[in-house]
């Protein structure tokens, strides 16, 4: 089991986590070596992009890594790059966006774990909502007549860690979230089982045996 002290939420001022983004994401994949999609199993899958045909994956807020996204890692030689689209997730209204009501800014914030729950990295997502152009794509399979899901994913942060040899299986935990509304009010969310952010297009890269 995580403990709650090992993976909760930094205290991080918005200035500061933009510099932690920005470092987080420098690193690119290794040049030599395989690059593949990664195997993932998702228990909490957001649904499929209409325009673009990628899946997304919620990521909950858990402290057993059992509970969380699973991506399981092949044989291989030494150490491997897991990468990642890390999304924030909005519940989109087009007449909020037409009433001027639609502005929020969100900061969301993902661990990558392993079984014995040592946390191998943070990874964060900050983004603004303010029109549907926003969006990274909407989402197949909601009750409207357009068949379309309220939630959608926004903000694009493609995020990269490196996973020991000795691993062959990590799972990546939601651990907090934070909302700034067009009215000033702020959420504050890290309550366990609450979806935080959205993955996609994960991949990895190794050297095979």
């Amino acid at each position: 089991m995580i403990a709650r002290p090992a993976i909760r939420t930094a205290r991080l001022s918005w200035a500061l986590t933009v510099a932690l983004i920005a470092s987080g994401a420098a690193m690119p994949l290794a040049q030599a070596g395989r690059i593949e999609p990664a195997e993932v199993r998702c228990p909490s899958v957001l649904g499929v992009g209409v325009a673009t045909d990628i899946a997304f994956c919620d990521v909950l807020i858990q402290e057993e890594p059992g509970l969380g996204v699973m991506v399981v890692l092949p044989p291989r030689r030494g150490e491997a790059t897991l990468a990642f689209n890390l999304h924030n997730r909005h519940a989109y209204s087009g007449e909020e966006v037409e009433a001027g009501r639609g502005y929020a800014r969100y900061l969301a914030e993902v661990a990558v774990a392993s079984m014995e729950a040592a946390v191998l990295a943070r990874r964060y997502v900050l983004s603004e909502f303010r029109t549907a152009r926003d969006l990274v794509d909407r989402v197949g399979g909601g009750a409207g007549a357009e068949g379309l899901k309220a939630i959608a994913p926004t903000g694009r942060e493609r995020v990269y860690v490196t996973i020991p040899a000795e691993l062959d299986q990590v799972a990546i935990v939601g651990q907090s979230l934070e909302v700034l509304r067009f009215d000033g009010s702020r959420d504050r969310v890290r309550s366990l089982g609450r979806p935080v952010a959205v993955i996609s297009e994960v991949q990895l890269e190794y050297e095979p045996r």
